[in-house]
């Protein structure tokens, strides 16, 4: 088994560091479905500052809509959260491995389909290493 997750640092600024990311994951057949930006929700729920801190949630639907015929439950997992933060002066870019999710590893088909929309957020998140 694996890392459950796929992570890197960048030393990008927060604002090109997600273009990038988002540009990464459209070479790789993603779209960004969700968006939320935890700094101004926190920041106005309970007057916290957590930092920027955004998560996107991306979705290959050639990907999504092959695990959905295999499983249902698929939801539990789609979109794919990928959280973008400032720790110091680096951005920390960290995605949920999908095929690194129990319920998908017990199903053959499902992890294959798994494993191809891994590849694909590893190839993006990864597009930012050391930049």
């Amino acid at each position: 088994m694996h890392e459950p997750a796929i992570q890197t640092t960048t030393s990008l600024p927060m604002a090109e560091a997600e273009e990038r990311l988002r540009n990464a994951f459209r070479e790789e057949g993603f779209g960004v479905l969700t968006e939320v930006d935890v700094q101004s929700v926190l920041a106005d729920r309970i007057g916290a500052d957590v930092g920027p801190y955004r998560i996107l949630g991306v979705c290959n639907p050639q990907l999504a809509f092959r695990a959905l015929r295999l499983w249902r439950g698929f939801g539990l997992i789609a979109p794919c959260n990928v959280a973008l933060y400032d720790v110091g002066e680096h951005r920390v870019v960290i995605a949920v491995d999908p095929a690194e999710v129990p319920e998908v590893q017990g199903n053959s088909e499902l992890y294959q389909v798994a494993q191809q929309a891994s590849g694909g957020i590893s190839r993006a998140v990864h597009s930012l290493d050391d930049t």
